[in-house]
Parts: C-alpha cells; structure tokens; sequence
C-alpha cells in the first residue's frame, strides 16, 4: 500500500484541479520583503549545500516548506513572528535557494536533512512547523529522532493518514507536469490562493517551483509510505500538537482531536491550500499564542 506524498497534500482530486485552472485575473499583495532575514547555509551528511532564512532571537520555529515551495513563501511570518521569536525557514533540497541534487527526493532522506537542520541551529527545543508536503517531511523527522528536541508540532493543511485516503487522479496531474510543466506549475500555484496576488508574486513563485527535474517532483509526491506511518508516527509523540487545516481535512481535524492528548485544531474556512498568507494575521497570533504558551519549552 502506498501512500502519496501529496497523500493529501492537495488531495489527488485538487492537484489534479490545480493543473486545470490557469492563471487567475489577479490584484494586489505585497512582494516578500524579508528585509531583516538573514540568509544562511549547511552541507548534508551527503554533501548537498541547503540554504535557510532566519529572522529574530528566543524561542524557535522552524518552518518546512510544501512540495518544489522556496522559504520566502513565508515572508509573513518571517517579518512578524520574528519581534518575539526566531524564526527560520528551511529550503528543502531542490527548492529555493538549496543545491539541487540527483538524488534524496524521498522521506528518509528529507527526515534526516531537518535533523541536520536543527543540528546547524545549535542546541534547545523547537516547534517545527510544517506545511503541505512538508507535513510529511516532518513527520518523516519525528519517525527517525524521536521527539527529544521537540517543543511543539504544527501540521498545515495535509493529510496525517486519519479517516479515508484521498480520491485518486494524481496520474494526469504527473502526465500533465511532463508534458505542460509549466502551465500545470502556474495553474497549482494559483490555486493555492483564496485572496488576491499580484502576478509578479505568482510569476516568481511558479519559477521557483520549477527549480528541481520534473522527475525528482514526481518523486516527492509518491512517498513510499503507507497512510497508517503518518498517523502512527503523529501518535507517537505526546508534545503539544497544532493542526491547521482547510476544510477538507476537517474530519481528520477531528479524529486527530479525540485522539492526541495535547492535540489543538483550527478551520481555516475561507483560506487556500497556503492559509498562512491567505489568513496570515489570524495564523500568526495563533503561532504566537502556541509559542508562549502551548509548546513545552522544558
């Protein structure tokens, strides 16, 4: 049984829908302005070189990307959360400002390149946040270290492997990225957004995301995982938990609810697939509140 590493990440039936829409008549939004952060850099125990933004001093988030996304797609939280907090986003291998290597496009190895992350980081507890398929490179983390070094986990809008799997349809969607990959890049990115962007912004971002060889981002959204690992690994850690979900993964929301002891939900009903910048001030006083008084620090 094998689980999709968008196994959820938009449900097949959305990235399948992702790869129908088009560029969107658009307006309005700021380009990223992350003039505070800091840019930084650390090899791989395989020798690949992995760029992340910084901002801010105390305690640490760490943000992980969704599938082929570079770090500045969380600018908002970079430029906010960074008054109180430090704030660092990875760029996966193959995603934004990181080496883009042949190989390493699976969940082992992205596990280990968080772990290598927070090694980087020094020592001290993080919430780790991730988003998309970064939900399950987290996960794929929390499987191989245990949560020792764990304050707090927020999981953004993928599934977990509670309830039923998603439709199918990611098939077209892989033939549609061989063969139109960029028409079907700009149609996913568009429709990660429920608010306005400016086309400058979409533009950088579906460039961004083209980064990688078509093959290796089929690779990542076929982890060779089955549904119950996600789940099981989710329950096996007692740290405080934040799920934060658009209304697909509602049900999941709830199981995950009942079943985690320290376990925190939040709709984000009138959001897109990337809520943290469609609802970024609804989503960054919840990261605060989380941080100073939800995640377990000692």
């Amino acid at each position: 049984m094998r689980a999709s590493g968008v196994v959820g990440v938009m449900g097949r039936r959305d990235l399948l829908a992702a790869s129908r829409a088009g560029l969107l008549p658009l307006i309005a939004s700021p380009a990223p302005a992350l003039a505070e952060a800091r840019s930084r850099h650390f090899t791989t125990s395989d020798r690949v070189r992995l760029h992340w933004l910084e901002a801010g001093s105390g305690r640490t988030i760490v943000f992980i990307p969704g599938w082929c996304m570079p770090a500045w797609i969380f600018t908002p939280q970079l430029d906010q959360l960074s008054a109180r907090h430090r704030v660092v986003v990875l760029d996966p291998r193959g995603q934004g400002q990181s080496q883009v290597p042949a190989q390493g496009y699976e969940p082992a190895r992205r596990g280990r390149d968080i772990a290598e992350l927070l090694a980087a980081l020094g020592p001290g507890r993080v919430v780790l946040a991730g988003w998309s398929l970064g939900v399950l490179d987290v996960l794929s983390w929390l499987d191989q270290a245990g949560d020792t070094r764990l304050a707090g986990l927020v999981l953004i809008d993928n599934s977990v492997g509670e309830g039923q799997p998603p439709g199918g349809g990611g098939g077209r969607f892989f033939q549609n990225l061989r063969s139109q990959r960029d028409r079907t890049v700009r149609g996913f990115v568009a429709s990660m957004y429920r608010t306005p962007q400016t086309p400058a912004y979409l533009d950088r971002l579906a460039r961004d995301a083209q980064r990688m060889p078509v093959e290796a981002s089929i690779r990542l959204l076929s982890y060779p995982r089955p549904r119950e690992f996600w789940r099981e690994t989710l329950y096996s850690t007692r740290r405080p938990v934040h799920y934060a979900v658009t209304p697909r993964f509602r049900g999941q929301a709830a199981l995950v609810a009942q079943r985690h002891a320290a376990a925190s939900i939040d709709i984000y009903e009138e959001a897109g697939h990337a809520l943290f910048v469609d609802q970024a001030a609804r989503f960054n006083t919840r990261m605060e509140s989380f941080l100073m008084h939800e995640a377990a620090w000692t």
